[in-house]
């Protein structure tokens, strides 16, 4: 019998996932990543591009 996560507990999986990818291979692409990450969380496009303003403006912030 599976189990039905509720979305918001999706994404917050990925953006573990997302973090730990990053940190693991920093050259590892952020597009790669997130398509990655939308296939194995089944993300909706909207959290996708949430996800990606978010890891966005990380990299905004630390490269300042």
């Amino acid at each position: 019998m599976s189990t039905v996560m509720p979305q918001s507990e999706l994404v917050r999986k990925a953006a573990a996932y997302l973090a730990e990818e990053r940190a693991r291979d920093p050259r590892k692409g952020l597009t790669l990543l997130l398509d990655e990450a939308g296939m194995r969380f089944n993300l909706t496009p909207l959290d996708a591009m949430s996800l990606e303003r978010l890891f966005r403006n990380s990299e905004t912030v630390k490269t300042e």
